[in-house]
């Protein structure tokens, strides 16, 4: 759910790259300063570890192809409009377990630690989850709660999740002395590997629990709210935290990325936030003006067609589309109006339409007929 952004400062200005920079681009500049403005490369400076975090959260938005589109559509407003949280990291180690597989291979590795998604102490967090959620019209105007009941890893109840039988808890490990990572010189430089005992976890339980077989969570089903806004469409993903797999041991969990598909409408057919609708009427209806009514995405509504009307003309009702999903108004309905052409006549409608082509011939207004015979008469002159 939306959440509060560290910094509303433009996000490649803070990575200083420009906004056409490709994905490599960007990877490369958030390494540079992640490496840069680390706290433990700052030493006595409290504002390093605020920079860090702020390099992090624009590498956060700017690395995903869907955030970053709309971001560059709509700024900060569209992440939070449509539903993504803006990134708010608690602490370092918190970046280091979303982005740590930035580093592998490289000579941050060994600064950063095991490049590894962990949680604090090197318990591996929970996987992320995918749902998809379909939604009607009308829910894509009011916003629609959801309710979804998950087969998903959870904390084990039997050992309060700490992995350790009869709630025992984990103790540190001797190798490392809780740390979770060994130092290790390679030539002038000192590498930190994850220690090979805990798995860069700082911990062994030495008496596991016979459910989780150490792990503290088991396999079990959750119910999870999903908020949907107002104004969304198909290929919107909403990421709702720690919603996803829980974590070995009490670290965090992972998130639930829920994809919205819109089904098709009866009548509307979505352009944008627009609503477009067909009405058929008669040539009577069409020439003499009349009144119809339309469904309209709460209802209905009643139309005034004016005399003249031409088959395919739109008219519009205001206000009646679909809500913005930055919350910036609403949408208009759109209705195109047909003539329908009577395929089967009966002998009285044959009479009046025989009359009607009478009076056509002794000059009956048709100005588009009028025009296009004017433009044919000059184009055959040409041709002479």
């Amino acid at each position: 759910m939306p959440g509060t952004s560290m910094s509303q400062r433009d996000y490649y200005e803070i990575l200083e790259v420009s906004r056409s920079a490709s994905a490599a681009e960007v990877k490369k500049a958030y390494r540079t300063l992640a490496l840069k403005n680390h706290p433990d490369k700052n030493p006595g400076d409290p504002s390093a570890e605020q920079r860090f975090k702020e390099v992090a959260e624009a590498y956060e938005v700017l690395s995903d192809d869907e955030k970053r589109a709309l971001y560059d559509r709509y700024g900060h407003e569209g992440l939070r409009a449509r539903g993504f949280s803006e990134p708010n990291f608690s602490s370092v180690d918190d970046i280091f377990s979303q982005f740590g597989d930035v580093f592998e291979g490289s000579l941050f590795e060994g600064f950063f630690g095991s490049g590894g998604r962990q949680g604090r102490g090197g318990r591996a967090a929970g996987s992320d989850l995918q749902a998809k959620i379909e939604l009607t019209l009308e829910e894509v105007a009011g916003g629609a709660p959801r309710t979804l009941e998950l087969r998903r890893q959870v904390p084990c109840e039997d050992c309060s999740a700490t992995g350790g039988k009869d709630g025992s808890q984990p103790v540190s490990c001797t190798t490392c002395g809780g740390y979770g990572q060994v130092e290790m010189r390679q030539g002038f430089f000192s590498v930190r590997r994850a220690c090979p005992k805990c798995r860069g976890e700082g911990v062994t339980v030495s008496d596991p629990c016979a459910t989780c077989k150490g792990e503290g969570r088991v396999l079990g089903r959750r119910e999870v709210h999903v908020d949907i806004p107002p104004g969304v469409d198909s290929g919107t993903r909403l990421r709702v935290q720690e919603q996803g797999d829980a974590g070995v041991r009490g670290a965090p969990a992972g998130n639930l990325y829920a994809r919205l598909h819109v089904k098709e409408h009866a009548f509307f057919e979505r352009l944008d936030n627009d609503l477009l609708c067909e009405v058929p009427i008669s040539f009577a209806d069409a020439a003499l003006g009349t009144s119809v009514d339309v469904p309209t995405i709460t209802g209905k509504a009643e139309v005034a067609v004016p005399p003249g009307t031409q088959s395919g003309e739109i008219l519009r009702l205001r206000g009646q589309g679909l809500p913005s999903l930055d919350g910036r108004g609403v949408g208009n309905q759109l209705v195109r109006v047909l003539v329908e052409t009577p395929k089967k006549l009966s002998g009285r409608h044959r009479e009046i339409f025989e009359q009607l082509r009478e009076a056509e011939g002794q000059g009956t207004p048709y100005p588009g007929k009028t025009g296009f015979f004017e433009r044919l008469k000059e184009h055959f002159k040409g041709g002479d």
